[in-house]
């Protein structure tokens, strides 16, 4: 099946996403769920024991509280409360804790603690809480406060406003305790307040991972129906934070949800007679025994439903005693330890059913992870034919098809699925789905392995063909290639171990840090020692072919045409060589400045970083100067290519950015030192949009426009970059001031690589492809990321917006997340571009001149060209002379034999273009001593010039050839 290579890639995507989302179901586990599902008309609850005794307490217990009102404060730290913040920020709720009527707690969330955006306005929540705290139609109240995680999201734990709105909070408390305590005069039952947060706050602001910041949470219960404490604040115990699903529905007379798998926190109904006490945690341990009967299969063996049996005979036989009306002293010491056994048994039963949630699903992730790496082999293997100039490749599927390759695979696949699926103790995401659909996944599996063995098959043969081609060149891998291969693998390999997943990010600095220093090795020791090389020399910098391996029309130039890094500095001048000798020591120091300014992973997330010392508000004059000159370099590094009315917008654009900086308050303007905010941003953000989209689109639309009526490929490289230069003003608006240098040393380290390492050196279109993955992926961690997703800044989805909408805040989120990768991309695809433009060319030049020299030629034309020069040098005539510009001609590859040279085209001012042997007057022309020997440049001096003139110039008496320089008239 013959593709183009864009839909290759497409579907090359298509799988991957599928492989992926595989894979993402079986590494997040599904809740423990209880098969019953959801019916209109509630299950009646479990008969208290009654060991053969006749018991009236079949219905569920009356509520304990007459009115309920939760207060979710969004990621609420536990220290927020119970620590120094919450003694001078909340003084009233630290007075109910340490000595009202209260019970206090830390919940600990389970990981991922992640929630869903939202705008933090909290005025919608207060303003109408007098009118509802006033009615009577009520009997539960929740409040959903969001505005402190949106602060953290911003300014992070240790911001002033953190103090403003837990003072807030405090009041709001204050507020509807005391409307509480009034209404309790004409109840019979007492009324309940309970504060929780769903999540806490990293020292970054972020939350989602499992940092003690991040899951401890506080949880307290406030009624009047609890006994006040004596004084001196306690140490909370720790709890789950799944407990308070089961807590109130006992302390509001409801049925315990099916799915929960916490326990009943005791204390709250502590103060109730025994009887009820043991009804209350039966009940609780009867719903935990049946969710853990519908999803652990091997039930009876577990200890937690052992010690439920047991405490069930123990309060059926108190039961008996208590209606039989035994002596009050048996009953109590009989209470007190089924008391203790069931409160052993919800503790042993929550663990057991947590555990259900944390066992990954290895079926599904082995399915995804065999189609990932199927679709990568396929990839890595098509490379070379999906880089070529035709773009296009043969995608080896309808013959395996029917291969036996292909039906034992089948096979094989579905055999392994029916054993997986049909185990007594599987209970996996894959086996649930049809088995349509399962089959057809067994195929495409299937499909793929086939299509690799064929693709690896076929690479194999053509490595074998061409391996003698290769051999009299001397070619082999260089430590580059090897460095880049071992690389690669080593980090895939790397990711098997959690330790390294979580501190990926050294990875990548070590790898980045490697290929500057192995760069500078192949720099260095071609400039100082030399190396014998096969190719001809690119006569220039960044006028020549480039040898990217797609680049090319011709079938006929081979591996042996590679240009040798060696001959390229022997044309530089000065200041390029000190340059190229100084670009990998240029990127290895702005790599390592990086390191220092965000500190990300586990073990290191937590030490002090130039990005925090920056962000501090002691520092706000040394940010703003920052974020400046990074916004001027920015348009220095990115208007080179862009037109004049891109450049305008793009200039427009970064001042805009700065005065979003300014106006929310995370920069000074000059004129406004006390940095008093004008605005919330939200006019000076969608200000910068303007002007991203406008030079997206008509980046975008200059694009297509060149691709449909076969415009110059020059305008096609200047649309890319416009699409280019948009997405870095759209990084620049979303990246937090601190941050811009990294998108400065993102734009520097291209333009360095690309100016004196890509070009001079000559790497092909899979090391330059590579290299740009390595930086990508570094400079994604240099922003402060990791695979913790509490280092994703959320608050980028918000720029600009007054309002939640769900696409444009997800979108934004998502680019300001994997910039760095994303801007890297854009430029690989720019690179390519500019290189086949260039090499496109060269070839209509090279062309132009063969035909030109391909006029039939009269008999003796070269020797009456000769006899007119050696005329005119008598006469005392001004002879033409080759211009300079001979070297700077973009002119073809030819192959010749042993001993002859191969014609580079017509020499400017000598006319001779014929291809001449070596020692031939006529012609200029490549040369080379020896099969092994390096090619020089080379001009003939024809009969009449016996010098070189030049720069360096250079004669071959052997041969009368200038090795450098150009043929001198001889003198008298």
């Amino acid at each position: 099946m013959r593709l183009g290579s864009g839909t290759f890639a497409a579907c090359c995507v298509a799988i991957e996403v599928l492989g992926v989302a595989v894979f993402l179901r079986g590494f997040f586990p599904a809740p423990v769920r209880s098969s019953s599902g959801t019916e209109p008309r509630a299950e009646p609850p479990a008969p208290e024991p009654s060991a053969g005794a006749s018991s009236n307490w079949t219905k569920l217990p009356p509520p304990l509280f007459s009115k309920a009102v939760i207060v979710l404060i969004d990621a609420l730290r536990d220290d927020f409360v119970f620590g120094s913040k919450g003694v001078k920020f909340m003084p009233y709720l630290t007075y109910l804790v340490e000595k009202g009527a209260s019970h206090s707690y830390v919940a600990e969330a389970k990981p991922p603690t992640v929630t869903m955006p939202r705008i933090k306005v909290d005025n919608n929540v207060t303003r109408h809480l007098d009118t509802v705290l006033g009615r009577e139609d009520w009997d539960v109240l929740i409040l959903h406060y969001l505005g402190l995680d949106h602060i953290g999201h911003v300014s992070g734990p240790d911001s002033p406003l953190i103090g403003r709105k837990l003072s807030e909070m405090d009041g709001v408390l204050m507020k509807i305790h005391t409307s509480l305590l009034s209404k309790e005069r004409g109840m019979l039952l007492p009324s309940l307040l309970v504060l929780c947060g769903d999540h806490g706050m990293s020292e970054t602001g972020s939350h989602g991972a499992s940092s003690i910041e991040e899951v401890n949470t506080p949880l307290i219960f406030i009624s009047s129906a609890f006994e006040r404490k004596a004084g001196g604040i306690r140490h909370p115990k720790h709890v789950q934070q799944t407990d308070l699903a089961a807590t109130l529905a006992i302390g509001l007379g409801l049925p315990i949800p099916k799915n929960s798998v916490g326990s009943l926190l005791f204390p709250v109904v502590e103060g109730k007679p025994m009887r009820e006490q043991l009804r209350f945690l039966h009940l609780n341990a009867a719903q935990l025994s049946k969710l853990l009967q519908e999803n652990v299969p091997l039930y009876k063996k577990d200890p937690g439903f052992e010690q439920f049996k047991m405490s069930e005979r123990l309060h059926g036989n108190w039961i008996k005693l208590y209606l039989e009306e035994s002596s009050s002293e048996v009953l109590s010491h009989l209470g007190a330890k089924v008391l203790r056994q069931y409160l052993e048994a919800l503790e042993t039963l929550s663990l057991s059913l947590r555990r259900q949630v944390a066992p990954y699903d290895t079926y599904s992730m082995a399915v995804g992870i065999a189609l990932v790496l199927e679709v990568l082999m396929l990839l890595l293997l098509s490379i070379p034919k999906a880089l070529c100039s035709k773009a296009e490749l043969e995608v080896p599927l309808s013959s395996p098809f029917f291969s036996l390759l292909f039906y034992l695979a089948f096979l094989a696949l579905s055999a392994i699925h029916v054993i997986v699926c049909t185990s007594a103790e599987s209970s996996c995401y894959f086996c649930s789905v049809s088995w349509l659909m399962a089959g057809g996944m067994m195929m495409l599996m299937s499909l793929l392995l086939c299509a690799v063995v064929s693709a690896f098959t076929k690479t194999s043969v053509t490595m074998k063909l061409s391996s003698k081609t290769l051999a009299h060149c001397g070619s082999r891998w260089s430590e580059l290639d090897l460095l880049i291969l071992s690389g690669t693998v080593g980090h895939v390999l790397s990711l098997g171990a959690s330790s390294f997943i979580e501190e990926e990010h050294q990875t990548w600095y070590f790898l980045v840090n490697t290929l500057c220093l192995a760069l500078c090795q192949e720099l260095y020791s071609n400039y100082f020692l030399g190396a014998d090389s096969d190719s001809p020399v690119e006569q220039g910098l960044g006028t020549a072919a480039p040898a990217l391996p797609f680049t090319s029309h011709r079938s006929d130039v081979s591996e042996c045409d590679r240009v040798h890094p060696a001959s390229a500095f022997e044309m530089l001048r000065d200041y390029e060589k000190w340059m190229v000798l100084a670009s990998p020591w240029a990127v290895l120091t702005c790599c390592r400045l990086l390191r220092s300014l965000n500190q990300t992973g586990v073990q290191w997330a937590h030490r002090p970083d130039l990005g925090h010392w920056l962000t501090s508000s002691d520092h706000k004059a040394e940010l703003s100067i920052l974020a400046a000159v990074s916004l001027i370099m920015i348009f220095v590094l990115v208007q080179r290519r862009c037109s004049p009315i891109s450049r305008a917008a793009l200039a427009l654009g970064l001042v805009g950015v700065y005065c979003y900086r300014a106006a929310i308050g995370n920069v000074l303007l000059p004129w406004q030192p006390d940095s008093k905010a004008i605005s919330k941003g939200v006019v000076e953000a969608r200000f910068v949009y303007i002007f991203v989209l406008g030079i997206l689109f008509t980046g975008t639309k200059d694009l297509l426009k060149s691709q449909v009526a076969a415009a110059d490929c020059g305008i096609q490289a200047r649309c890319l970059w416009e699409v280019h230069s948009g997405l870095v003003l759209l990084a620049a608006l979303l990246f937090r001031p601190h941050n811009l240098p990294v998108l400065v040393f993102s734009l520097l380290v291209q333009a360095l690589m690309t100016k004196f390492i890509w070009r001079p050196l000559k790497h092909d279109a899979a090391e330059v492809t590579m290299m740009h993955y390595w930086f990508g992926q570094a400079f994604f961690y240099f922003q402060g990321n990791s695979n913790n997703i509490a280092t994703v800044d959320v608050s980028a989805g918000f720029v600009g917006l007054d309002s939640y909408v769900e696409i444009p805040a997800v979108s934004l989120t998502a680019f300001a997340t994997y910039t760095g990768p994303i801007l890297w991309a854009s430029h690989l695809v720019n690179y390519l571009r500019s290189e086949t433009n260039r090499a496109n060319k060269t070839e209509t030049t090279s062309a132009a001149g063969k035909s030109k020299g391909a006029k039939p030629k009269p008999a003796g034309e070269g020797r009456q060209r000769r006899m007119e020069l050696e005329r005119r040098h008598a006469e005392g005539q001004q002879t033409p002379e080759p211009s300079p510009p001979f070297f700077q001609q973009q002119l073809p590859l030819l192959h010749c034999s042993r001993g002859e040279a191969c014609a580079l085209g017509d020499c400017t001012g000598l006319g001779f273009g014929a291809p001449a042997r070596a020692g031939r007057a006529g012609g200029c022309a490549l040369m080379r001593e020896g099969p092994r020997s390096r090619w020089r440049a080379a001009a003939a001096t024809p009969k009449g010039f016996s010098s070189c003139q030049g720069q360096s110039p250079t004669l071959d008496s052997r041969s009368s050839l200038c090795t450098s320089g150009w043929p001198q008239q001889r003198p008298g």
